[in-house]
């Protein structure tokens, strides 16, 4: 456990030291700073799929929810960030509670299909309630919005160290599920739910919690994005948000704390230095994914986990 700990806590002060020794340039440094807050966005996503065993396709519907929570409080009805902080977290646990209880009454593909709907449902109704979402058009938090403890989250360094913040404390929550007799069950679940059940666990109650603590993780990574970017729109309620998740976990390693940070950082670079090289950088980006599947079909550090070290959390 202290080793496990001491690797996560090294991992956070890597990413500190990275700033505060100015080794980040300017570009770098906003690079780093939105793929922490969708590291966090990865990290929901792992609980759900990585530990407990349920694939979701409309993931965005958690994010969405605490990202217009946020956003549109501060625009409307001028609230300040701590305020809308709280509105997010708070509606990201009541959507996650809903679409939960709804969702896990079917299973297998029926909850991919299930999730998927109701993802799309919302990014229909921000579309047609446009009048208050902007829709398509988004909303565009003002500087002087985006102020907390009167710090000015638009600068450069205080937004990456926002955004450090948030992910250092759902990395170790993460950390703490994972060695926690909770997270046991939920892999248990993953596993096998059959034999979870007759060992007298409750199954429906463990993955209910599973979806609250992923939806709200998600919701809080989408909150942190809208403050700290200043920028709400509906493309973060559409599909490919949904599956950009799946896909850094996949990466990285479903199952793995870190997982989500490595498979954040490998897809955001990989998109960024191909689209460099062509116009057609998708072509690049899946035939690097196909390769990646191939040959480390765990993730990155799942596939270093299982071949050398089986202690990695």
């Amino acid at each position: 456990m202290k080793r496990d700990l001491f690797i996560h806590l090294g991992a956070i002060a890597l990413l500190f030291l990275l700033e505060i020794l100015g080794i980040f340039s300017d570009y770098h440094q906003g690079n780093f700073a939105r793929i922490l807050v969708l590291t966090v966005y990865g990290i929901g996503y792992n609980v759900l799929f990585g530990y407990t065993g349920l694939l979701s396709l409309g993931h965005a519907l958690f994010f969405s929810a605490g990202l217009y929570a946020a956003g549109l409080s501060i625009y409307h009805l001028d609230y300040n960030v701590g305020q809308a902080l709280i509105l997010a977290f708070c509606f990201s646990v009541l959507v996650s509670l809903v679409i939960g209880y709804l969702a896990l009454r079917t299973v297998g593909v029926s909850f991919m299909i299930v999730t998927l709907m109701f993802s799309q449902i919302a990014y229909l109704c921000i579309l047609y309630f446009g009048g208050i979402t902007r829709g398509d058009e988004g909303i565009v938090i003002q500087q002087s919005s985006r102020v907390f403890l009167s710090l000015d989250l638009s600068d450069p360094t205080i937004r990456y160290y926002s955004a450090l913040t948030v992910f250092s404390f759902c990395l170790v929550f993460n950390l703490w599920i994972a060695r926690s007799s909770f997270g046991r069950v939920l892999i248990a679940i993953r596993e096998n739910s059959d034999r979870a059940l007759m060992l007298g666990y409750n199954v429906q109650l463990y993955k209910l919690l599973a979806v609250i603590i992923s939806g709200t993780i998600s919701g809080i990574a989408g909150a942190s994005y809208g403050i700290l970017f200043g920028y709400v729109g509906a493309s973060f309620a559409a599909v490919p948000y949904s599956i950009f998740p799946l896909l850094w976990v996949l990466l990285g390693g479903a199952g793995t704390v870190l997982g989500p940070l490595i498979g954040a950082i490998f897809m955001f670079y990989l998109i960024d230095y191909a689209s460099d090289v062509t116009d057609a950088y998708m072509i690049i980006v899946g035939i690097a994914l196909l390769l990646v599947t191939l040959f480390a079909r765990r993730g990155l550090l799942g596939e270093l986990r299982y071949r050398f070290f089986p202690w990695i959390p």
